[in-house]
């Protein structure tokens, strides 16, 4: 036998790690010269860009600098979200129409999202959940969000008020078994019947493992402040003590703020000073002004230590697209379930009525106007991307931390979308009506 034939197989060789260099927002602190390595699926290592060779990446070769104006920010989590590039949840029939609507916006930057459904019969909420369960089992949606139906038909908003009902913790545990694990919120309005009280559907939500919103209500500050105590109580008794419930969009589809009549604003804000609550921004520049995004964000945002001082903080807000069918689209005619929508202007609105039906916006775009609004950066992105994770109880996501999922999104200066990666892989290019 030749000699040659006695030589060991060549050794293999390690792939060399992918790093990509630019400024980086990490949980609580902007490095203006940072870098990310990417093992696979994971993130390897986060940092200062000249601390690489310390690290153990001597031999990485970065591949464009802060002057670039790159950054890179985590994948972004929404958890409010009813469709994207011409298809709706509540509508879709199929896994593949709900397809198009996730990968809508995970294409812009969303690694992670939950999709919401709307107030409809219970035959057809069964339906929709286990559609949507599919999509959830193979990975592509973070869980599914409820919107209705046991929502006050005072503030109906966008919805359909005939199908709103009363409080049916049956109702509640037949959706979460449709779900298969996948139930994750149901917004509720705490002064209809059934609610709240013993064996009612906030209890029911707790023992299924979802966590109760309060939305869409016409509550007195007494009433909102009675459920989220028993809201508290029941996740507590789940045994998910320390659990924080949600507002759906704050100030969106609820009884206004007034001095007098204080009204469920005024209750989901000391909640959530008080560490009990996270509440949703639709930070979009049509349902809120900037000044609104920017004072909630002050008022319930506590203080985050950071490498260069104290920051503004955002555990306790979390920003939502709320968007439906028409985000990425033109303007024109779409349904969001029953309910007929008009875009105009890259606004949605009931054609019968005008109310705001949704967003239009993916949640890339609502850091941006949210930093427009006066909001630091670190802020805005924590807000969409570490406080929802939480909300949600995942730990492998929402932060440039070594050792996690390695989802992330690369743009540029302006923050418009130039790369996204999931679990390390790239996402197929951005290719929509508007860009």
């Amino acid at each position: 036998m030749a000699d040659r034939d006695l030589r060991p197989p060549p050794a293999r060789r390690t792939p060399r790690p992918d790093v990509l260099t630019g400024r980086v927002v990490l949980p609580a602190a902007v490095l203006d010269d940072g870098a990310v390595v990417l093992d696979g699926e994971r993130l390897a290592w986060v940092g200062a860009r000249r601390d690489l060779t310390a690290a153990g990446y001597p031999d990485a070769a970065p591949d464009a600098g802060p002057g670039e104006g790159r950054t890179i920010l985590p994948g972004l989590v929404d958890l409010h979200d009813h469709g994207g590039g011409g298809a709706s949840f509540p509508d879709a029939t199929s896994a593949h129409e709900a397809q198009v609507a996730a990968r809508e916006h995970l294409r812009h930057g969303t690694t992670s999202l939950v999709a919401s459904l709307v107030t409809a019969a219970p035959d057809v909420l069964l339906a929709r959940t286990a559609t949507l369960a599919d999509l959830a089992d193979d990975g592509e949606l973070a869980g599914i969000h409820l919107e209705g139906p046991f929502l006050s038909a005072v503030r109906c908003g966008a919805q359909n008020p005939h199908d709103m009902r009363d409080g049916d913790p049956a109702l509640v545990r037949a959706l979460a078994a449709a779900a298969r694990g996948h139930l994750r919120t149901m917004t509720v309005a705490p002064e209809v019947p059934g609610v709240v009280g013993r064996g009612g559907v906030i209890e029911a939500l707790a023992d299924v493992g979802a966590v109760p919103s309060i939305g869409h209500t016409d509550a007195t500050t007494e009433q909102t402040e009675a459920a989220i105590e028993e809201a508290l109580a029941a996740l507590a008794a789940a045994g998910r003590p320390g659990a924080r419930l949600t507002a759906t969009h704050l100030f969106n589809g609820m009884r206004p703020l007034h001095h007098r009549e204080p009204g469920p604003v005024a209750a989901c804000l000391a909640a959530a000073a008080r560490g009990q609550m996270v509440v949703e921004l639709v930070a979009d520049g049509a349902h809120l002004a900037p000044g609104t995004v920017r004072s909630v964000m002050e008022l319930v945002g506590p203080r985050v230590a950071a490498a260069a001082g104290q920051v503004g903080g955002a555990d306790a807000v979390a920003l939502v697209t709320d968007a439906m069918a028409a985000a990425g689209m033109p303007d024109g005619a779409y349904d969001l379930g029953p309910m007929h929508v008009t875009v105009a202007d890259g606004v949605a609105r009931l054609t019968d009525g005008g109310a705001i039906a949704g967003g239009t916006s993916h949640l890339l775009d609502v850091v941006r106007a949210t930093v427009a609004a006066g909001v630091a950066l670190v802020d805005a992105v924590r807000a969409a991307s570490w406080t929802p994770a939480e909300v949600l109880g995942l730990t492998d996501v929402g932060g440039l931390v070594a050792g996690r999922r390695a989802d992330l999104v690369v743009t540029d200066a302006d923050l418009r979308v130039r790369e996204v990666r999931r679990a390390g892989r790239p996402v197929p290019a951005v290719t929509t009506a508007r860009g």
